[in-house]
């Protein structure tokens, strides 16, 4: 007997394979766009937090670590202002120069007393109205408001300012000087004096800032603590001296260092108070700050090797004064 034997024929051409569901294709394209799209959001959701921070990065590198590290390497070299790409090996010939220059230790003292003489007036007066804004007082808005009115003002308009009210001749101050029976003083040209109206600017401009700063801390303390004084019979004098200052401590510690990096610092002020606007800080460089002896070697004298090594010892200071406040921070710490 003959055997039949049935064969299927091949399925046509675009047709569906045999034992494949109708719609398989579909749901296969489906289920790898979801996969993609997957992929792309893990990829988005890894990548995105340093796309959105790179260009505060970037601006850092172009604007702060390239300085940096071309004046480092400039403060190795004799290089000057008008030949930038002069460079000739020097060592650490531009440090032992300026330590040895009698102008750069008179800057630093001038420097030294003028942050003393700006700083701890600045904070005493800073504590004292915060203490007052502390409590509730009609028009208290406007009064913080007022307060940072000083700080908001530019260095330029608030420095012309007080040339006129320390002048000599004409100068406000040394007419009520006058009117109560002194000499007139020459504010510009004599040493103390001239540093004083120096640091009067200062004051004036940043004790607004620090009494909103310490009023922030004061309104941060429970009133748990005044509640448990007062119960103890402690009157509002004690009460600031007992609770409140142990509680500013850390707060007290922030505003004098940055008060003192800032002090380090100076220079819009002592060179926009020079009569003859120039940055040798007066006459017989009575004035004359770290900040204003870094701009005359770099921008006066064209000497940029000078000037680099110069910023990088005001640099240097600012890294002692930082290691300084790190230990003094954590002996208050572990005071508390």
């Amino acid at each position: 007997m003959a055997t039949r034997h049935d064969t299927a024929a091949p399925p046509e051409e675009g047709g569906a394979a045999p034992g494949r569901p109708a719609g398989t294709d579909t749901a296969d394209a489906e289920h790898r766009r979801r996969a993609r799209l997957s992929r792309r959001w893990q990829r988005d959701m890894r990548w995105s937090p340093y796309a959105f921070v790179s260009p505060f990065f970037l601006l850092f590198v172009a604007f702060g670590l390239f300085p940096l590290l071309y004046t480092a390497w400039a403060s190795l070299h004799t290089v000057e202002l008008t030949a930038p790409t002069d460079m000739e090996w020097a060592g650490l010939r531009n440090y032992t120069r300026i330590f040895d220059d009698d102008f750069f230790w008179n800057a630093a003292r001038n420097t030294l007393t003028i942050g003393l003489i700006s700083t701890v007036p600045q904070l005493l007066m800073a504590m004292g109205l915060a203490h007052i804004l502390n409590y509730r007082l009609r028009a208290s808005t406007f009064y913080r408001v007022a307060m940072l009115a000083p700080y908001a003002t530019s260095i330029a308009a608030a420095s012309l300012v007080f040339v006129l009210l320390f002048g000599r001749d004409y100068g406000m101050i040394n007419w009520v000087l006058h009117a109560v029976g002194f000499d007139h003083v020459d504010w510009q040209n004599d040493k103390w004096p001239s540093q004083i109206a120096v640091s009067t600017i200062i004051i004036w401009r940043w004790t607004g800032y620090n009494a909103l700063i310490y009023l922030a801390a004061m309104q941060a303390i429970p009133n748990d603590l005044y509640e448990s004084a007062a119960l103890d019979g402690a009157n509002r004098f004690r009460q600031f001296f007992h609770v409140t200052l142990p509680q500013l401590r850390p707060t007290i510690l922030f505003t004098a260092v940055v008060s003192t990096i800032g002090a380090s610092q100076v220079f819009g002020e002592p060179l926009l108070f020079d009569a003859n606007k120039g940055a040798s800080g007066g006459a017989e460089h009575q004035f004359q700050t770290l900040g204003l002896y870094l701009y005359e070697q770099g921008w006066v004298n064209q000497h940029l090797g000078r000037a680099s090594a110069i910023a990088w010892t005001m640099f240097l200071i600012l890294i002692v004064i930082g290691v300084v406040n790190y230990v003094i921070s954590r002996r208050l710490r572990a005071s508390s």
